[in-house]
């Protein structure tokens, strides 16, 4: 019988291969957190050990030590093709948004660089709905315009695992394999396939990082979970949300939104 866990999982495979048949060429997006780890995991499964579409970290240069090294680590172990894209400095972001989202759009600019310099037609995404309220509205196969712009209220419906590709010159999709997960599976899921993660996830003196992003605007959040099992004890008894130590996240909602309308992940 399967479990819950083993029907997230078939589903992600399903939509993994699917994107493979039908995007090529075809870019995984790795940004050295949990879920990206488990994205990585789920298409190694469904490939057979290997992951056949070359990944993508678009370094900002200003991750934490630890996820460089980790990316280092299991870039080498994994076999993945790994291709680092760089980030424009903040000077040349919108000097109208938040201090917080405007280093953050540079992940934005950075992303669609190389999606014009390796024309892919499809990236894959680690994103949940349940992170976000904006991500909350994304399709699982999500087209974006040449321009990379997400129009957000004119999406393609998807019944019956009907995924929708675009037509237009210049467009891509954005595929997100991890859509209907949640904190709590992703952690479940870790813990049941024995995926490495960041030891920044565990806490130290009292503090552990909920969600990883940019050292200078990403904190940790206050915890005594040094163990998956008390990680998931704990998320089971908390209501702050995931992104709670994201400074951006603690802006005006309007800068979300226009980050991910623009092309931000």
């Amino acid at each position: 019988m399967m479990t819950d866990l083993d029907q997230l999982e078939a589903q992600s495979i399903f939509v993994l291969r699917e994107a493979y048949h039908r995007l090529r060429p075809l870019g995984l997006l790795w940004s050295l957190g949990k879920d990206s780890n488990v994205l990585l995991w789920l298409a190694r499964k469904a490939f057979l050990g290997r992951v056949p579409v070359a990944v993508y970290h678009v370094d900002t240069g200003r991750k934490f030590p630890e996820m460089y090294a980790f990316r280092d680590r299991y870039a080498a172990e994994w076999g993945l093709d790994l291709r680092i894209g760089t980030c424009p400095p903040v000077e040349e972001i919108d000097p109208t948004l938040p201090p917080a989202a405007r280093s953050a759009a540079r992940k934005t600019a950075g992303l669609a660089s190389v999606i014009e310099r390796d024309r892919l037609a499809g990236v894959v995404a680690g994103i949940r709905r349940d992170e976000q309220a904006m991500r909350a509205k994304e399709r699982v196969f999500s087209p974006r315009g040449a321009s990379h712009r997400w129009d957000v209220r004119n999406q393609p419906p998807e019944f019956w695992d009907q995924f929708a590709t675009p037509v237009e010159a210049g467009a891509h999709v954005r595929v997100h394999p991890l859509l209907a997960w949640r904190e709590l599976d992703v952690w479940r899921y870790i813990e049941r396939e024995g995926i490495p993660v960041v030891d920044l996830y565990f806490a130290r003196n009292g503090q552990r990082y909920r969600s990883l992003g940019d050292q200078d605007i990403t904190a940790p959040v206050p915890s005594q979970a040094k163990t998956i099992p008390e990680i998931l004890a704990e998320l089971r008894g908390t209501r702050e949300a995931e992104r709670a130590g994201r400074a951006m996240d603690n802006e005006t909602e309007d800068a979300f939104e226009r980050l991910r309308v623009a092309g931000y992940l």
